[in-house]
């Protein structure tokens, strides 16, 4: 069991602006922590100062107790699994599994033992006598997976270990990793993606890392949480879009007037609209960006409503994807309907919007406090 504690950590190249700035975190024995971000965020150069593969150069790293800034990476007690397989194509899976273990000058008879329970956990006890050659995708991915969980670490890392699969396998190996980390009683894991669906499914808790100069004034976290605070309750803006597929539908506005309970706005086009939130903050006249995810935006007329022009749809079969005319060519409003639902190119479809269901972010992008009384609790961590 190990915790991980990151103090005022930075990185940055030479001359040039910092990659990571200013992380705090603190990640607790046995917890599932999704680094996740747009390309260029840092999220694998903070896995490398982790795994001790990078220098921080600043701030301090902690593993358990102990301050790992000068310790080297295989005195760390980490494991880490790379994007690339890098199995050795000459080893079968058994060799490939004992590798590290050998050259630690395990005796055989340990050896055995730890991999046949590692083979046991990852279904790879009929693989054993096999090169990489061949093996599927998946099957490999989890034999690197195996070569991590046969040192019996304290913290894993895993550095985009999905993105060489097709999407069957993704699915497939991420419900494996999830099992795998369930089975490890108090080991720590880490692992680094683009890919919200990963972050969303995976984590107990997704850090969302901001990327170069969209780095704010609190440093490149942008919000760290259980999955559900950062899709409900998003800090600002940027996790707003950031978070959900497809993304937020932004829209324009300024604050017409506002009590605790309700902000009345008006949009460039002249509408109206309300929402639940507590803006008093803002001066009436003030710019702000209203917020609504794709699927709680309708069509039902009976409540507030916008009247936009359908661009074209898509039918998925389990719902269909409707985009309208925003009055932005490159960010045209979604609506998630159901897959019965369709609606033609240049028809002008009547849009719901709730208040309960809207955002409101000021000017600097920061969100409003809204008062919605039914937005998910997320759940306690587990530890």
């Amino acid at each position: 069991m190990a915790s991980i504690a990151l103090k005022g950590v930075g990185k940055s190249y030479g001359r040039h602006a910092a990659v990571v700035r200013g992380v705090d975190l603190q990640i607790a024995p046995g917890e599932f922590c999704v680094f996740v971000g747009a390309s260029g965020c840092g999220k694998s150069t903070l896995l490398r100062m982790i795994a001790g593969l990078e220098e921080l150069a600043e701030g301090d790293l902690f593993i358990g107790e102990r301050r790992m800034n000068d310790v080297p990476a295989a005195q760390r007690g980490v494991a880490m699994v790379f994007q690339s397989y890098a199995l050795f194509p000459h080893m079968t899976v058994y060799e490939n599994l004992s590798f590290g273990l050998t050259l630690a000058k395990i005796d055989k008879r340990t050896i055995r033992e730890k991999v046949t329970a590692t083979a046991k956990v990852l279904q790879l006890e009929a693989l054993l006598d096999r090169l990489p050659k061949a093996l599927s995708g998946g099957q490999r991915q989890r034999v690197a997976i195996g070569r991590a969980l046969v040192r019996e670490p304290g913290v894993f890392l895993f550095d985009e270990p999905l993105s060489n699969l097709d999407a069957a396998l993704r699915l497939q190996t991420r419900h494996e990793i999830a099992r795998i980390h369930r089975g490890i009683e108090g080991a720590s894991s880490i692992y680094v993606t683009h890919d919200q669906v990963e972050a969303m499914t995976l984590a107990d808790r997704i850090v969302l890392l901001n990327a170069g100069a969209a780095v704010g004034h609190e440093g490149s976290i942008a919000q760290c949480g259980p999955p559900l605070e950062l899709y409900h309750r998003p800090r600002n803006r940027f996790v707003a879009g950031f978070i959900g597929s497809p993304r937020m539908n932004f829209i324009p506005a300024r604050l017409v007037s506002a009590t605790e309970q309700l902000a009345q706005v008006r949009l460039d086009t002249g509408e109206t609209l309300a929402a639940r939130v507590d803006a008093r903050r803002v001066q009436p006249g003030e710019a702000l960006t209203l917020g609504i995810r794709p699927e709680d935006a309708g069509t039902n007329t009976n409540g507030q409503h916008l009247t936009r022009e359908v661009q074209w749809q898509e039918r998925l079969g389990e719902s269909t994807y409707v985009y309208l005319d925003s009055g932005d060519a490159l960010a045209p409003w979604v609506v998630k309907l159901p897959g019965s639902a369709s609606a033609r190119a240049g028809e002008r479809l009547p849009v719901s919007i709730p208040a309960a269901a809207l955002h409101v972010f000021d000017a600097r992008g920061d969100a409003l406090v809204r008062v919605t009384d039914d937005l998910p609790v997320p759940l306690a961590l587990h530890n």
